[in-house]
């Protein structure tokens, strides 16, 4: 379908106007060589799709003759620049669906690793490696972010090759839920940086962040937390926001193209603006909180089983639970406030202030009001649970005033 203005644009996100409110998860991790702790080739992807191909019935996604991931039953596995893996989930409707999603998908993950010797890792940024180090892949598209993405942001590479992050996808049911949604995710964005931080080591040494990972966010290009997304956002200041950023490539007959500056608005000018092309430059604006027809949530440091459901299910209780009384309190910060604290937070953590208050407090308050939102949701699983059991991590870190990223600086120091 072309696009020929930015009402088709707007369109566009109306689409995703929805009474159900469902999730979708994403979660990246990476894989290392049991042998030497090295990261993985895509020799040895290949044989842990082949795995997931033979056993589980998934199916190939293929670029050309190259296996670059899997799908199945609305999940896929894609690859990423440094063969980090991303599951991308289905659209659930409760965070216990969510994380029966994640342990099946691992508990399969650990059968095909352990059958060709490696394992796997779910942290913010790759601890060991120097980036050098670093094996590639044949996927298209991530030669030519390689070439053009350190031109705008000195650690874009690093970002590529070295992060792994987790994902939480929101639905909106309209344009006034949306603004709320969207207002309440970006000005969240230093509190779940620091709440989250799982990446302190790098090159097993401390970096000097707690989330070494949002460090390198914040200096890649196409990147960070623009200051437009602290005013009030609608759908067409978003669209106006998209039409004059510019284009990080086009694909044209299965190829990947360099447009060298061109933006949205010269593709709709030129009558070359499509569905497809719009897709594909949504999701290469990398930014901590994105439009789609669904809201992403991009700040979160990847984790372990064992806190790896709390972000979601945090998320969740304050956007889908309890959203309104959580916009009344975010709804009085200072914008220059949250920018402050959201360049302070991968450092600082807990010690970052908003408003006067350090975001350990913060944390507490957003924490319960996250317990009642799920309260309020009243999901429950087979031992008639509701959700707030995952958010039993943050509450320990709350109470011990420590993050996964200091854990693992007091592992180190041992």
């Amino acid at each position: 379908m072309k696009i020929k203005s930015k009402e088709q644009i707007i369109e566009h996100f109306t689409s995703g106007n929805k009474n159900n409110q469902f999730i979708g998860v994403e979660n990246e991790k990476f894989l290392f060589k049991k042998q030497n702790n090295s990261r993985a080739e895509y020799s040895d992807l290949l044989k842990v799709f082949n795995i997931f191909i033979q056993k589980f019935n998934w199916q190939a996604i293929k670029e050309d003759e190259n296996t670059i991931g899997l799908k199945k039953n609305g999940k896929t596995i894609t690859l990423e620049p440094g063969n980090q893996i991303e599951l991308s989930g289905s659209q659930l409707s409760n965070i216990h669906e969510v994380c029966s999603e994640s342990y099946e998908f691992q508990e399969k993950l650990n059968f095909a690793c352990e059958d060709i010797g490696l394992t796997t890792l779910s942290v913010g940024y790759d601890p060991f490696s120097n980036i050098n180090k670093i094996p590639n892949n044949p996927k298209k598209r991530y030669k030519i972010m390689t070439k053009e993405m350190p031109k705008n942001g000195p650690l874009s590479l690093e970002m590529m090759y070295l992060t792994a992050g987790t994902q939480i996808n929101i639905d909106y049911q309209n344009e006034k839920d949306f603004k709320k949604k969207f207002k309440v995710a970006s000005y969240l964005t230093p509190l779940s940086i620091a709440l989250f931080s799982n990446s302190a080591i790098k090159e097993n040494k401390f970096s000097g962040y707690l989330s070494y990972r949002s460090n390198v966010w914040q200096k890649t290009s196409r990147a960070g937390l623009p200051e437009v997304f602290l005013d009030e956002m609608s759908f067409e200041k978003y669209a106006d926001f998209i039409l004059d950023y510019p284009l990080l490539f086009l694909q044209k007959n299965n190829d990947y193209q360099f447009p060298d500056g061109k933006t949205y608005s010269d593709l709709i000018k030129q009558d070359e603006a499509d569905k497809k092309n719009l897709e594909l430059h949504l999701s290469t604006i990398f930014t901590e909180v994105r439009l789609k027809s669904y809201i992403e949530v991009r700040s979160l440091d990847a984790c372990e089983w064992d806190c790896h459901c709390a972000g979601p299910a945090f998320f969740i209780g304050l956007l889908y639970g309890n959203l309104d009384e959580t916009y009344e309190i975010i709804k009085k910060w200072s914008k220059n406030n949250i920018l402050d604290a959201y360049f302070n937070s991968p450092s600082k953590g807990f010690n970052t202030e908003i408003e006067g208050k350090n975001i350990l407090y913060w944390s507490d308050i957003f924490t319960k009001l996250s317990k009642e939102g799920l309260k309020r949701r009243n999901q429950l699983n087979s031992k008639k649970s509701n959700e707030t059991i995952y958010l039993k991590n943050i509450d320990k870190m709350i109470i011990k005033k420590s993050t996964k990223a200091e854990d693992s600086i007091k592992n180190l120091t041992k």
